[in-house]
């Protein structure tokens, strides 16, 4: 979990911030209008963020599996309403830490300090990317992109939860896995 070097009495000491929480297939853990109370580690399985347009449509925003983050950022760090929606796409086990606790981590130790600054700039470096591929790049070189840099999440997301993150139809994201089967046989 930690990307920055800790004794075993400092690992044990960031564990005591967190808690455990099993979490069912479809369960929310954030919803819109309530405040995003946790910062969320997957310790096993998969989540999706996702917002729902006034036609109804589902976007997914930002998706986690193991050894990864997933939280309604703007509203647990401003600790204001959620926008976005918060599921778990399988039986899943997080460590959820409340903001309070995470601001007393901070302050505890400079390196626990240091590693949720990494969090966020390798967060904001990744939207950045996403967002500049979504003007850039093409349907399909998008999902080679994402299938050449996640090969275990595109095997764990449900095809519909893809398509969304990539910002195609399923059945769009049909057609290019068909074709690149197609030109692999």
């Amino acid at each position: 979990m930690l990307r920055v070097p800790v004794s075993e009495e400092e690992c044990e000491e960031v564990l005591s911030y967190f808690n455990v929480k099993r979490i069912k297939r479809k369960q929310f853990i954030i919803q819109p209008e309530f405040v995003a109370k946790h910062r969320n580690y997957v310790v096993k399985g998969a989540f999706k963020a996702y917002v729902i347009n006034e036609n109804g449509n589902e976007h997914t925003i930002q998706f986690a599996i193991e050894d990864w983050w997933i939280s309604d950022y703007n509203s647990y760090i401003y600790q204001k309403p959620a926008t976005m929606f918060v599921a778990a796409l399988e039986d899943s086990i997080v460590l959820q830490i409340d903001y309070q606790s995470e601001q007393a981590l901070k302050k505890a130790n400079h390196k626990y300090e240091t590693f949720f600054r990494i969090l966020a700039e390798r967060a904001a470096a990744y939207q950045q990317r996403r967002i500049i591929s979504m003007f850039t790049q093409t349907a399909e070189e998008r999902y080679n992109d994402f299938i050449v840099r996640y090969p275990l999440a595109v095997q764990r997301l449900p095809q519909y939860v893809l398509a969304s993150y990539l910002g195609m139809t399923t059945e769009f994201l049909s057609k290019i896995r068909n074709n690149k089967l197609k030109k692999n046989s």
